[in-house]
C-alpha cells in the first residue's frame, strides 16, 4: 500500500512539473493577434515617440497589429496599475521609463514595480541632461554653481516635474554629491517648468536635451553641464558634468517594457529579442539621434537586476533627504 500511495505521488509531482513547464512555455506561433503596449502618459512626448517607433517595427517583423494606448493619470500609475492587472498572456505590454523603478520610493504605489511584472528590455536611454541656469545668475560653469549654492545654502531654486521624477531625482543626485543644498520648486509637467526657467521664476533645472537644445540658442538658459559620460554632439561646447569636477556622475532615463507577471518566459525572451533588433534598425537610430536617445536593450535577467538596482538606489537617496512614500 505505501509503495501505491509513493508511485501515485511521484506521478502527481511529475505532472506537476509538466504543468509547470507548459505554463512558462507560449504558442509557437506567437503573435497571433494584436499586441497592446500602454503608454502611461499622453501622447507626443519621447516615451510615445519611442514606443510607437519600436511598435511599427514589431508589427513589420510580425505582422500583427500594434496598438499604442496612451492611458495618462497620476503620474504614469493608471496605466501602469492596468497592466498590472492584465493577462499574463503576451498581448499586454507596458512601456514606461526609469520613473518606474524611482516611483517607489516616493509613492505609495497599487501595485509592485518588481514583483507585479516581467522585465523585457529597455529599448532606449537618453544621452544625458542639461544642466541649465538662466542667464541672470552668476555662474559660467558646474564648479561656479558648486561654490555659489555651497555659499548661499538653500537660496538657490530648481525646478523639477515632480517628487521622484527624473528631473527631481537628477538633480538630488547632483546636490548629494557636490553637498550643495538647494530649494525645490515642483511642477506638474515641463512645459511650465521650462517657461519658468526661460522667464527667471527659477534659477535653474536639468532639461531634457530636446527641450534645452532651443532655449539655449535662443539665449533664454545658460547650459553649464551635460549628465551623460561623453558630451552631446549636438551642444558639443557644453562639458560633461563628469568632467567639470564631479568626477564619475553620468545620470540618464532610460524606456523600457514589461509584461505582466507570469507571461510565459519564452514569450518575454521572444519579444525581447525583436526589440533589440528593432532598435538596432538604422533608420531608429538616426530618429533616436534626432530627439536625443540612443539604442539601449539587455536581456531580461539584466533587465531585471538594473530595475531592482535604481530602486535600491531611489531607496537610498530618498532616506537620506528624509522623504517617505506618501
Amino acid at each position: 500500500m505505501a509503495r501505491i500511495v509513493a508511485r501515485a505521488c511521484c506521478v502527481a509531482f511529475l505532472a506537476g512539473l509538466v504543468v509547470s513547464a507548459h505554463a512558462q512555455r507560449g504558442p509557437k506561433d506567437y503573435p497571433t493577434r494584436a499586441i497592446r503596449v500602454v503608454v502611461p502618459v499622453v501622447a507626443g512626448g519621447p516615451l510615445d515617440v519611442i514606443g510607437r517607433l519600436v511598435g511599427q517595427k514589431l508589427q513589420t517583423a510580425w505582422g500583427q497589429n500594434v496598438i499604442i494606448d496612451n492611458r495618462a493619470g497620476a503620474g504614469g500609475i493608471i496605466g501602469t496599475e492596468l497592466v498590472a492587472k492584465s493577462a499574463p498572456d503576451g498581448y499586454t505590454m507596458l512601456h514606461f521609463s526609469s520613473a518606474h523603478a524611482l516611483m517607489p520610493a516616493f509613492n505609495k504605489l497599487p501595485y509592485d514595480s518588481v514583483r507585479d511584472f516581467a522585465a523585457v528590455t529597455p529599448a532606449a536611454r537618453t544621452v544625458g541632461y542639461v544642466l541649465a541656469v538662466h542667464p541672470s545668475l552668476p555662474v559660467k560653469s558646474v564648479a561656479d554653481l558648486v561654490r555659489l549654492a555651497q555659499r548661499k545654502p538653500g537660496q538657490l531654486n530648481y525646478g523639477h516635474s515632480g517628487y521622484g521624477a527624473v528631473l527631481h531625482v537628477a538633480m538630488e543626485m547632483l546636490n548629494t554629491a557636490t553637498d550643495m543644498r538647494m530649494t525645490t520648486v515642483q511642477y506638474k509637467g515641463i512645459g511650465q517648468l521650462v517657461n519658468d526657467l526661460a522667464g527667471g521664476h527659477i534659477e535653474l533645472a536639468f532639461l531634457t536635451s530636446s527641450n534645452a537644445i532651443g532655449l539655449a540658442k535662443q539665449g533664454k538658459i545658460r547650459a553649464i553641464g551635460f549628465s551623460g559620460a561623453q558630451r552631446w554632439k549636438q551642444m558639443p561646447d557644453v562639458p560633461t558634468i563628469g568632467e567639470s569636477g564631479v568626477k564619475g556622475f553620468e545620470y540618464y532615463a532610460w524606456f523600457a517594457f514589461w509584461f505582466p507577471a507570469g507571461t510565459p518566459a519564452d514569450i518575454v525572451h521572444r519579444m525581447q529579442t525583436e526589440i533589440a533588433k528593432g532598435v538596432a534598425a538604422p533608420d531608429v537610430v538616426q530618429r533616436f539621434d534626432e530627439i536625443g536617445f540612443e539604442p539601449y536593450a539587455m536581456k531580461p535577467e539584466e533587465f531585471a537586476r538594473l530595475v531592482q538596482r535604481d530602486i535600491d538606489a531611489t531607496f537610498k537617496l530618498a532616506t537620506k533627504l528624509g522623504i517617505k512614500p506618501e
